[in-house]
């Protein structure tokens, strides 16, 4: 059996990892979507540091993601906004959470994933970011409630 499959799940794993640091990244240092993209894509996919190489992202994925974030960042605001309490407007919340929210805000408009794999991928990526494991119930709650409103015939 072909491990190409796997081999592209996991590059596109990455590519949604890398897009929710690039947004992050943009939102800390002001910088424009292009020389970030550039960045992540010539410095940080199959980087080594300190011995352990970094995964290779999908450059497809990492680039719609990062362009549809930039693009619908205003429809993905008001979606996370949306699905968060009234006390919690998305200026409030983590930016680390806030570049989650956008990324996968971004591939939950773009349609081409369902939103169940959308939803299980940046659960994911917040357990990397928050070992802890409280932030991802949250993450899950703000994804199904964007999910449904991005794509209602999925559900």
């Amino acid at each position: 059996m072909s491990r190409a499959p796997n081999a592209k799940r996991q590059m596109k794993s990455a590519a949604r990892f890398y897009a929710v640091q690039a947004l992050f990244q943009m939102e800390a240092s002001g910088q424009m979507v292009d020389p970030v993209i550039r960045e992540f894509e010539d410095h940080r996919f199959g980087a080594v540091y300190d011995g352990d190489e970094m995964v290779e992202g999908d450059v497809d994925t990492f680039r719609n993601l990062m362009q549809g974030a930039v693009d619908n960042q205003a429809r993905v605001d008001q979606m996370t906004d949306r699905a968060l309490v009234a006390k919690w407007p998305i200026a409030r919340i983590d930016p680390t959470l806030r570049a989650l929210f956008r990324a996968a805000g971004a591939e939950l408009i773009a349609g081409k994933t369902p939103p169940k794999v959308v939803i299980v991928e940046f659960m994911d990526i917040s357990n990397a970011f928050f070992p802890e494991g409280k932030e991802s119930r949250f993450v899950n709650a703000v994804l199904d409630h964007m999910a449904r409103e991005a794509r209602p015939e999925a559900f």
